[in-house]
């Protein structure tokens, strides 16, 4: 009989069920405790008049563990010290979209050698967000392969799906059977329609297909999540961040019956793909909150131990420690003097 299947497959290499995985690197009851916690807060910083500001802040992309603890350490004892004002959440992106080819991040090739080892990625992923919640550091992650979040999402306090996939039913699907708050990313060419048509439609009921615990594929049926908010990142026309994009943002949220609450990404077109721009565009957002603006609830920031990234491929032991292999960060000392500014920035809020 002639082949009419799987004609371009190599090869197919079955992984552990999400079940399996859980069960050999298990949550810990003071682990769930802290995401619930932690998602909590994150609600309340998204849809109450808490006064203070949600920063989602760490690397690109998690491509060394050790140089990702060393961040997570570091950024843990500066987020105690601006907790009254400030919810510091580290980004733990494992996953990374590609215009065209690429590294498409540790769960997908945790070795950096292209063996795509997505096992070992997803053991890997899973031991790193336990230890930054060990630290007392809520996670942040961006969900882009549908079948990743059954093995790492219990681990997860707070979720984005990104501008190339706003648009995608897969992932708004996706969203409304997740347990974390989530943010939706205006499209690349920086409207925001697409990402309000998918607040609304992650907030019904869906079904899909998927799999479940214990790796067979199923039909999912969600009860939709009502935790999803906008996210400001900039697009082909420019910046996306000033005082006249904010108070459209704030019509269409209202036009749409949606809360007006909105994350503003530094990094991307909001600084013109320059990393060191980053602190530019938190300093006027915090001159639109120091005006009065209380739409504005949080902030992204992309920083790393050194500032920049680096070229990849390359042989593993030629890449220097703590710079990124995506997208250009902002250096620690840079991250640190920021975030400080951040909290003296935020005191008349309090008064």
């Amino acid at each position: 009989m002639q082949k009419t299947s799987d004609l371009n497959v190599v090869e197919t290499r079955p992984l552990p069920a999400p079940a399996a995985l859980l069960a050999e690197l298990p949550k810990t009851e003071a682990q769930a405790e802290f995401v619930a916690r932690a998602r909590a807060d994150i609600h309340r910083l998204i849809f109450t008049d808490d006064k203070r500001l949600l920063l989602i802040i760490g690397p690109c992309s998690i491509h060394d563990v050790a140089a990702g603890r060393d961040y997570a350490q570091r950024l843990a004892k500066l987020a105690r010290e601006v907790a009254d004002r400030v919810m510091i959440v580290m980004r733990v992106y494992f996953e990374k979209p590609r215009t065209t080819v690429g590294w498409k991040g540790l769960v997908m090739d945790p070795h950096l050698d292209g063996s795509h080892d997505i096992a070992a990625g997803l053991r890997l992923g899973r031991a790193f967000l336990r230890d930054v919640l060990d630290l007392g550091l809520p996670t942040a992650t961006e969900f882009l392969d549908p079948i990743t979040p059954q093995y790492v999402a219990d681990l997860v306090c707070w979720g984005a799906i990104g501008a190339r996939t706003t648009e995608s039913q897969t992932h708004r699907q996706m969203a409304s059977g997740l347990s974390t708050p989530l943010g939706f990313k205006n499209g690349t060419d920086g409207t925001l329609q697409a990402a309000i048509n998918a607040i609304k439609a992650a907030a019904q009921p869906q079904t899909f297909l998927g799999i479940n615990l214990a790796g067979a594929a199923s039909a999912v049926v969600t009860r939709g999540n009502p935790d999803c908010h906008v996210v400001l990142r900039g697009g082909a026309a420019g910046p996306n961040y000033s005082p006249a994009h904010i108070a459209q943002t704030e019509a269409l949220l209202a036009k749409a019956g949606l809360p007006k609450s909105i994350l503003v990404d530094c990094s991307h077109d909001n600084s013109a793909k320059k990393p060191e721009l980053q602190p530019e565009v938190m300093r006027a957002l915090l001159a639109q909150i120091a005006a009065g603006n209380t739409s504005i609830m949080g902030a992204m920031i992309e920083s790393n131990l050194a500032a920049g990234n680096q070229p990849f491929p390359q042989p593993k032991a030629a890449l220097k420690y703590g710079v990124s292999i995506t997208d250009g960060c902002i250096g620690w000392a840079e991250t640190e003097a920021l975030v400080r500014e951040t909290h003296t920035a935020l005191a008349p809020r309090f008064r």
